[in-house]
């Protein structure tokens, strides 16, 4: 009892303690739950049913979305490569639309708009829908992603121009994968009729047989088409992106380190103050029998008792700050944050770390104190 109420004699000096600690836990909370957010949608890539590898021309970006365009005969030529179960040519560009929140994921805040045949759609992840599919022939019928609806404030039975053309909006998809549900889907014949590619896609969706190595079969397009076509398995693209965001688990460990050294240094003046202040308090103990390791189990304790605190307070904080920014993102809606039990663990492991540091030498000293000398002590 003694060690969780000692901590909060000075109320003021233990908030400020805590604050301090707390704010570095909140950033790593909050970095780690976007993180996790990130890594659980590039998931989403590798769902079932989807297609397994992207074909795009060498050159172009891992979707053919940088330049660079295919002639449509290739989806027909590479079903003859051996493991290929099916393939599906998709056109994508970025259409000039304006949203009311100024989101979007094209290069000027536009919408992502891709053009693929009605029956191919779940290679890109859309199995079901809120409405109902487009129609083929040069349909002027559209089906948006959930955070496109958001953005643009679009419902099924909607209106979207588009290059100067009327788009109905039949329906709206949610696969999981924020990036994708920030886009929207059309007949591949309508787009390429409406941005003059007629026989042209960016890349071809392939899925690979069951008994199938999705690597082996993406090696052996490559070895067809050595100078034309790149070829990229759903798993290569999950890795990179996971690569990427381990910058910002970089960053995270960077902070956990300065919240290391802050909170350290936080905690040995609060520590100290309090034991400089409890001198003749530690000497009545000694005097009573308490041994050196008591004493400095006692005051360890206090100090991890109080990291911990600001622990609790940090991880708070850093959901409410993660929830405050999605809220001011346009694009958020299909993204979710995800807080881990590593991202706790990871949390309350620093704060420990934080309360040991900080205290051990406070602790040490009051072990040390001669129960004459603290009892004399005014």
């Amino acid at each position: 009892m003694l060690m969780v109420k000692n901590p909060f004699r000075n109320k003021t000096r233990a908030i400020l303690a805590i604050i301090g600690i707390s704010i570095g836990i909140a950033t790593i909370v909050a970095l780690g739950m976007v993180t996790g957010g990130l890594q659980n949608s590039t998931q989403n890539t590798l769902k079932a049913g989807s297609a397994e590898i992207s074909v795009t021309k060498i050159g172009s970006g891992s979707f053919g979305s940088s330049g660079g365009t295919l002639d449509e005969s290739l989806v027909e030529d590479l079903k003859n490569i051996s493991g290929v179960k099916d393939t599906a040519g998709i056109l994508r560009v970025n259409a000039n639309i304006s949203t009311t929140s100024g989101g979007g994921f094209g290069p000027m805040g536009g919408l992502y708009l891709s053009g693929i045949s009605r029956n191919k759609l779940n290679m890109v992840g859309i199995d079901s829908i809120n409405g109902s599919f487009y129609t083929e022939n040069d349909s002027k019928e559209i089906i948006i992603g959930k955070t496109a609806a958001g953005n643009l404030n679009k419902t099924v039975g909607s209106t979207i121009n588009i290059y100067g053309t009327d788009f109905k909006v039949t329906g709206i998809f949610e696969t999981g994968n924020f990036i994708q549900d920030g886009g929207a889907y059309v007949s591949l014949s309508t787009l390429q009729n409406l941005t003059s590619n007629q026989d042209k896609v960016s890349s071809i969706a392939v899925k690979v047989d069951p008994d199938a190595n999705s690597s082996q079969v993406s090696q052996s397009i490559q070895n067809a088409y050595p100078n034309d076509l790149s070829a990229t398995t759903a798993a290569d693209q999950a890795n990179r992106i996971n690569q990427s965001l381990g910058a910002i688990d970089t960053a995270s460990w960077a902070i956990s380190l300065l919240a290391i050294i802050i909170g350290g240094v936080g905690v040995i003046n609060t520590m100290i103050m309090s034991v400089y202040e409890r001198t003749r308090e530690i000497g009545v103990l000694k005097a009573v029998g308490w041994k050196n390791k008591r004493i400095l189990g006692m005051i360890l304790g206090e100090s991890i008792v109080l990291t911990l605190v600001a622990a609790v307070v940090g991880v708070i904080m850093g959901i409410i700050a993660v929830e405050i920014i999605l809220n001011f993102m346009p694009s958020s809606d299909s993204f979710t944050p995800l807080l881990t039990l590593d991202t706790l663990l990871k949390a309350f492991a620093v704060a420990f770390l934080v309360g040991v540091i900080g205290g051990l030498y406070p602790a040490y000293r009051a072990s040390r104190l001669a129960p004459t000398e603290a009892l004399r002590y005014e």
